[in-house]
């Protein structure tokens, strides 16, 4: 939201709301004019701050939930919170050290996703996910082929010194495994030591071409390569954790939009939508409750950050929670975990030196 966009509010009116935000992060109940009173600092009596509360309610910053005299910040207060009036904290040393040493680097790209949102979700006690790395990433060693029943077809693709990853692909046709060792041996001589993304790069532009080729080899290479190298590009997905974490919170806790939650994270797309957005923006993104454009997560904020490795985004990682958490705690925790993340995934990086 611009800054023109809050003109309407005055500096009393910003201080007191200010308070009314931190006092329902904390406490997470309706805020009433005495304890505005007594926190605020300011020489004011609470018939005042009622009436600046009443201001507020109708520019639409607070709400009255119910009936009760206290009032919560809406969507539209939460995001002026954020935008003009946080102040976000050095993270302590325990937390830094605990991103340091906990991110798993024993393992391949998974592991270190998985270890990355399973400290997201501690750090936070709300629900950490990370997408995994773009297949684009990394640099091509090897890879074979295992024929399986039907058209599928196991695919061993070595990466970097020692990642491995397997995935299933369906092809038009059954190949036999002779086919498939000649289409492993093609790409192993003419790519091998390439980035992925040069070697997706060459087969986009060849494919075209080389379907026009009649020879039953390339005609091999073209089908399976393009399912493993093209078609694969689109697929994204993420490991979540810790999403009994937001059963502890009374405003998510109810059965129906827990139900709603978890089908949510299971179905994927709609999180993956918000993701992606996220792929195109620099630095951490904040998505406070209607703003995801998904009905599924009001009353939800999700704090995210892109991940990358030599410029190049690899993924997104962030946190979901209620829209009281604690922004000036968790935007650091999100920022930092996605710049050790990155560089934990860089082969390059002094953090992975032997």
């Amino acid at each position: 939201m611009a800054e023109s966009d809050y003109s309407e509010l005055g500096e009393r009116a910003q201080h007191l709301l200010k308070v009314l935000v931190q006092r329902h992060i904390r406490d997470g109940q309706p805020v009433g004019s005495r304890a505005l009173t007594r926190e605020s600092g300011l020489p004011l009596s609470p018939a005042t701050i009622r009436n600046v509360m009443s201001d507020l309610e109708d520019l639409g910053y607070v709400q009255a939930p119910h009936t009760s005299a206290g009032r919560i910040p809406t969507d539209k207060g939460y995001r002026f919170f954020v935008d003009s009036l946080l102040t976000v904290r050095s993270l302590p040393v325990s937390d830094i050290d605990q991103l340091k040493i906990r991110l798993d680097r024993s393992g391949g790209a998974e592991a270190l996703v998985g270890s990355a949102s399973n400290l997201l979700s501690g750090l936070t006690r709300y629900a950490g996910l990370v997408t995994l790395p773009r297949h684009g990433y990394g640099a091509f060693r090897q890879m074979e082929f295992m024929p399986l029943s039907g058209n599928r077809v196991l695919v061993i693709v070595i990466l970097n010194e020692h990642e491995v990853q397997n995935r299933v692909i369906e092809t038009n046709r059954k190949f036999s495994a002779d086919e498939l060792r000649q289409v492993s041996n093609f790409l192993n001589r003419e790519f091998a030591g390439k980035d992925l993304r040069t070697v997706r790069k060459k087969l986009v532009e060849d494919i075209d071409h080389t379907r026009e080729n009649v020879n039953r080899l390339m005609a091999s290479v073209v089908e399976v390569a393009e399912k493993v190298f093209v078609e694969q590009e689109a697929e994204s997905d993420f490991v979540l954790a810790g999403q009994t974490n937001l059963m502890e919170y009374a405003e998510l806790a109810n059965v129906e939009k827990l139900r709603e939650l978890f089908d949510a994270f299971n179905h994927k797309r709609d999180v993956l939508h918000i993701l992606d957005q996220s792929l195109q923006a620099n630095g951490v993104q904040i998505f406070i409750g209607q703003e995801s454009g998904y009905e599924v997560f009001d009353g939800c904020s999700l704090v995210t950050s892109s991940y990358e490795v030599d410029g190049e985004v690899l993924g997104v990682l962030g946190v979901i929670g209620p829209t009281r958490m604690p922004y000036d705690r968790v935007i650091p925790i999100v920022d930092l975990t996605a710049r050790l993340l990155g560089e934990a995934l860089n082969p390059k990086s002094p953090l992975n030196s032997d």
